[in-house]
């Protein structure tokens, strides 16, 4: 049974840092397409940053302050998040892709940049 789960998210103030984990389970993570997005209040879900066999992407608002790697034995990808602003505010969701048929979400986790 495919499973993600995140983890990591809480509150941080603005310039802090965080770093969210994705414990990936029922597949192996690294024949995927895993891809952090975040879903503020009243927006819709945004792609934040993607790994796979040929690299990473990321979103220009990210850029130099999000990191996304993985770990392959422990089956798991991280966000690690830094600098981060209150726009940075939202649930964070791990996503695992190979096709249309295999295309999994995790439940979220809440980042919150106040101080």
């Amino acid at each position: 049974q495919v499973r993600l789960v995140e983890s990591g998210g809480g509150l941080v103030q603005p310039g802090g840092s965080l770093r969210l984990s994705c414990a990936a389970s029922g597949f192996t993570f690294r024949t995927s397409t895993m891809t952090w997005y975040r879903q503020a209040p009243g927006k819709e879900r945004e792609l934040v940053a993607s790994i796979r066999s040929d690299g990473t992407n990321y979103a220009d608002s990210v850029k130099g302050r999000f990191t996304i790697s993985g770990d392959n034995a422990k089956n798991t990808v991280y966000l690690q998040m830094s600098s981060l602003k209150p726009e940075d505010t939202a649930v964070y969701y791990c996503r695992a892709r190979r096709s249309v048929s295999f295309d999994y979400w995790g439940q979220g986790t809440q980042v919150t940049v106040s101080s």
